[in-house]
C-alpha cells in the first residue's frame, strides 16, 4: 500500500513545486510518509501520510482515494485536509482555516491523525527552518500569509496540539526547529 501510495502521490503532485522553490512538490509528501512512518507502522496511516495532500491540493477526487486506498485511508486524509473556500482569496482565510485546523486536532482528532498532523507540520517547519537560515525574514513573502507572528501562533500551537506524541523524535525536533525560528 506505501508504495502505491507514493506513485499516486507522484502522480498527482507531477508538475508541481513547493512555494518559492524549484523543489518539486512530491519530496513533501515523502518526507511526510517517512517521518510518520518513523512514529508507526500502520500503513494506513503511512499512506495518508503520503497523500495528505492530494485531495488539498490537486485534482485528485475522495472517490479515487476511496477506491485505490480504502475508507480509512480517505478518513485520514481527509482530517488532515483544510477547507480552502476557493471562492475566496486565500490570504482572507488563512486565519480561519489555520484556527479549523488547531480546533479540529485538539478537540477531535485521534492519535492516527495527529501523526499525520505532525508528519506533515514537521516536514514544513524543517523546510522553514532551512529556507529561514537563507532568507531571513524575506523567507514570509512566499506564502500567502506574509506575518512571521501569525505564523508563530499556528505552529507553536501545535506544540500543545501535539503533546501526546512528546515520546517521539519527530515531536521533539517539531519543538526545537519551531523555537529556533520562532523564539
Amino acid at each position: 500500500m506505501i508504495e502505491k501510495a507514493m506513485i499516486f502521490a507522484s502522480k498527482a503532485h507531477y508538475g508541481n513545486f513547493r512555494k518559492g522553490t524549484k523543489i518539486p512538490y512530491i519530496v513533501h509528501p515523502m518526507e511526510a510518509g517517512a517521518i510518520a512512518a518513523s512514529i508507526t507502522d500502520d500503513e494506513n496511516v503511512i499512506a495518508a501520510a503520503i497523500l495528505h495532500d492530494t485531495l488539498e491540493d490537486t485534482s485528485v477526487t475522495a472517490d479515487e482515494i476511496r477506491i485505490e486506498f480504502g475508507n480509512e485511508v480517505l478518513r485520514l486524509i481527509e482530517s488532515d485536509s483544510e477547507d480552502k473556500r476557493e471562492n475566496l482569496p486565500p490570504e482572507q482565510t488563512w486565519k480561519i482555516r489555520k484556527q479549523e485546523t488547531i480546533d479540529y486536532l485538539r478537540c477531535k482528532a485521534d492519535i492516527k491523525e495527529k501523526i499525520i498532523a505532525l508528519s506533515d507540520k514537521l516536514s514544513n517547519i524543517r523546510a522553514i527552518y532551512r529556507d529561514y537560515n537563507k532568507l531571513g525574514d524575506e523567507l514570509w513573502n512566499r506564502f500567502n500569509q506574509k506575518d512571521k507572528n501569525e505564523h508563530a501562533w499556528y505552529y507553536k500551537s501545535f506544540i500543545d496540539t501535539l503533546s501526546e506524541l512528546k515520546d517521539t523524535a519527530a515531536y521533539e525536533e517539531y519543538c526545537e526547529l519551531t523555537i529556533k525560528i520562532f523564539g
